[in-house]
Parts: structure tokens; sequence; C-alpha cells
């Protein structure tokens, strides 16, 4: 499960976001591309922006479904 107090730094602000537990495996990507990006040393994955829409917050729901570490949590503020 996901830890908000172990945030990854460069997560926007939001109900959305991924902890350092992350293991940059891609999956999540595959289903929320345009809300999801690398950090600059490709360490990890991070929210670049929160969802906007149903359709954007159906597509962050689906990543955090398929990350296999649980990386992904949606209790953020």
């Amino acid at each position: 499960m996901a830890d908000k107090n172990d945030k990854v730094p460069e997560n926007a602000p939001g109900k959305y976001y991924i902890d350092n537990s992350c293991v940059p495996c891609n999956d999540c990507l595959e289903e929320a591309p345009t809300l999801l990006k690398y950090t600059d040393d490709e360490s990890k994955v991070f929210f670049h922006r929160q969802p906007a829409s149903p359709e954007e917050a159906i597509a962050a729901r689906k990543a955090m479904e398929i990350c296999p570490v649980e990386a992904i949590g949606s209790d953020g503020e």
C-alpha cells in the first residue's frame, strides 16, 4: 500500500500520488500516459498532473490497480 508520507517529491499536489517504493516497470505509464512521467533520472514515476476528467480518474485508478508494488495511492492531499 502506498505511503503518502513517502511520496516522490515531483508529484503534483492532489489526491493521486506515487511513493518511493516505485520500481519504474512502465505498467502504470501504459494505463495513464497523460498523467504520469518519469523523474529526470528515470528512477521513479510520478503524477505530473492530477486527473481533470472522469476518464482520467479511471485511468489513474487503473494505473493504481496494475502497480505490482502498490506504489500508487489515492489518499493524497
